[in-house]
């Protein structure tokens, strides 16, 4: 994805219009007849009629006004309210919006029942803090799954030496397996994890932001 300071003065890799489902933006499922697809001519997502009805001049199109998208209309016309700033220092429910208000969030190695491990971007948010978000990547708009922690038990030996800081949540028969990066990452997890499977949530709400 090109910086915000890029957007405009170059060309964006265009999103295929079969590699969503739905609006980048505002998350509306498209469909044959009221959401047709545009391009945001500055980010390269696929966005709705609503959220492409902006118009910015773009440096790499010799300073044409083209259609862009709501967001990339606040950045190149250089739109600087506390919340679009809020936006941009944070990973962009919404995987920036949860990531940038989380307990705790970070990369976590994941694993369900015999599937292979795989790399999630995990998210704990303040606002519900005994449910574990799941997104593909930080950026993504959509989380893949969630894990309502309560009630779940916690193993924290791991099974496996490839992955020697790993954990597992298990509840009857949905087991969730978990390995971060090194121990620290792994006991900052188990720390907010322990209470949210109690119901609690962390006394200290600082960030256990990492990235």
């Amino acid at each position: 994805a090109l910086q915000n300071a890029e957007l405009g003065k170059r060309a964006p890799r265009w999103i295929r219009d079969n590699e969503v489902t739905m609006c980048m933006k505002c998350k509306e499922p498209f469909n044959a007849l009221t959401r047709r697809r545009h391009h945001c001519r500055a980010c390269g997502h696929v966005v709705c009629w609503k959220c492409s009805d902006y118009k910015a001049h773009l440096e790499y199109d010799g300073n044409k006004l083209n259609k862009v998208c709501k967001d990339c209309y606040h950045v190149i016309i250089g739109c600087t309210d506390s919340e679009e700033k809020k936006r941009k220092g944070i990973l962009e429910i919404e995987s920036a919006e949860v990531s940038g208000n989380s307990v705790i969030c970070s990369f976590l190695q994941y694993m369900e029942k015999s599937k292979p491990w795989q790399k999630a971007w995990c998210v704990i948010p303040k606002q519900e803090a005994v449910v574990l978000y799941m997104y593909g990547a930080p950026q993504d708009v959509k989380a893949l799954a969630t894990i309502p922690l309560l009630g779940y038990t916690v193993d924290d030996t791991p099974k496996s030496a490839d992955l020697p800081h790993s954990f597992k949540l298990t509840q009857s028969k949905s087991v969730h397996s978990f390995a971060a990066d090194n121990e620290e990452l792994k006991q900052k997890w188990l720390k907010v994890i322990h209470l949210a499977v109690k119901g609690e949530t962390p006394e200290c709400q600082n960030e256990l932001q990492v990235s």
